[in-house]
């Protein structure tokens, strides 16, 4: 099992958009071959910060099998237009 950290730093003032977003952005993710589960965290420190981990099957998974879909144009349209800057995603095993 590998397990993916993104930090998510969103711009000011939109995490609820954001949130409401995610909702149905996980959808998708959690569709998705070799996905095990997730979970999204706020920062307590920092309004518009957030973890997201991912348990994947294995790392291609990730990389390839749920970058790679058309399901994941939609996770970018939900998502990526929050992002400043854009998030640091790392790999754990």
């Amino acid at each position: 099992m590998i397990l993916e950290v993104a930090t998510l730093n969103i711009k000011t003032g939109l995490s609820l958009d954001f949130e409401k977003n995610f909702q149905e952005a996980q959808k998708i993710i959690s569709s998705m071959k070799g996905y095990i589960s997730h979970e999204l965290k706020k920062c307590l420190e920092k309004e518009d910060k957030y973890i997201l981990l991912v348990n994947w099957e294995t790392i291609e998974d990730h990389e390839i099998g749920f970058r790679k879909p058309e399901e994941y144009q939609e996770w970018k349209k939900l998502l990526h237009h929050f992002y400043e800057p854009f998030p640091i995603v790392e790999h754990y095993k």
